[in-house]
């Protein structure tokens, strides 16, 4: 099960989620589905969405203080979202699921994709926007989401995630060590896979037009210095999966890595880990106002200050022990796709 084709998601369902615990605001009678919390999108420094891949969103207007929960009415499993503005936001998930908002989250609508493929990732660069999913699907769209159509990729394998630096420069990384690049907005993609990718690929990105990292399965970590040309392989302080790669805004590289964060405080070279407060099986860094955040399945880490990161407790925690009297326990799901 874990040679080069491996994909996260299978590699998640084979480590038993289903003992988890997650706990929302609301109450029993309003809150009875879980959520497992997938990725999250900061359109402005204050507010943030976070995905929950049972079909709603946590959506908080002050920066983690208080939470509501959107309901995105979606059917089947949500990967990834990503808003063009404050107002227009877009969730990917299994089958083809495109959902939309135009309105900050308050309603949203179903949206034909045009494929039948499980997507992982979106990004957008303001109106222009990239969905990468399985079986070497790519989808773009010109006009914020309004229209999608396919990109040319001539692979099969299944892509997992996608960086954009601007509207022309690319990268997407998958199963099996795949990397593709573009120059030209994903008009032609090249594959760039190298030798040393050995195992399945999570996650990429660049701090430059020159300067990418990318991470995968088994603690693989590479690195390229030409815009994706070319890779090498960097040591890893864990044999884990790696999900996440960013940079924060003092030029520290950090890793999520399930149960704790990797550190470089040489520009990425050299890597450490950090232990994180809990177990919340980390999968997603995201910018929020300068600052990183950790998204994991179960709760939210933040940057502190340095190198410190604190959990965000008004959001949910898997503790039944704690004072948060206006929380309930909800059983995570036995598995996931």
């Amino acid at each position: 099960m874990f040679g080069k084709l491996v994909s996260r998601s299978a590699f998640r369902a084979w480590l038993g989620a289903g003992a988890a615990f997650l706990l929302w605001p609301g109450g029993a009678a309003a809150q009875d589905r879980t959520c497992w919390l997938r990725d999250g999108s900061a359109p402005t420094a204050s507010r943030v969405y976070l995905l929950c891949e049972q079909g709603f969103v946590m959506v908080t207007p002050d920066a983690g203080n208080t939470w509501t929960r959107l309901e995105t009415g979606a059917v089947g499993h949500l990967r990834n979202i990503d808003f063009v503005d404050a107002n227009q936001g877009f969730a990917v998930g299994d089958g083809g699921l495109l959902v939309a908002t135009e309105d900050g989250g308050k309603t949203w609508e179903k949206r034909s994709s045009g494929v039948k493929h499980n997507l992982s990732a979106i990004q957008f660069v303001g109106p222009l926007g990239w969905v990468a999913g399985f079986d070497g699907v790519i989808l773009h769209t010109e006009d914020a989401g309004r229209t999608w159509i396919p990109q040319e990729t001539s692979t099969k394998q299944s892509f997992e995630g996608l960086f954009f630096l601007d509207g022309q420069r690319g990268w997407a990384v998958g199963w099996a060590g795949l990397i593709m690049r573009t120059t030209d907005g994903g008009k032609t993609w090249k594959n760039v896979s190298p030798d040393a990718a050995q195992w399945s690929l999570t996650s990429v990105y660049f701090r430059d037009p020159n300067n990418g990292w990318t991470v995968g399965f088994s603690g693989q970590i590479l690195r390229t210095r030409d815009g994706g040309l070319t890779w090498k392989s960097l040591a890893s302080p864990v044999p884990t999966w790696l999900s996440s790669v960013a940079f924060d805004n003092s030029g520290r590289g950090w890793i999520a890595a399930d149960d704790a964060l990797l550190l470089s405080e040489d520009g990425g070279e050299t890597w450490r880990a950090v232990k994180a407060e809990d177990r919340i099986f980390l999968s997603q860094l995201m910018t929020v106002n300068g600052s990183l955040w950790a998204v994991g399945q179960l709760g939210v880490l933040r940057q502190s200050g340095g190198i410190a990161w604190k959990r965000i407790d008004t959001l949910l925690t898997d503790d039944p022990s704690r004072d948060l009297p206006t929380y309930t326990f909800a059983p995570a799901p036995a598995h996931s796709n």
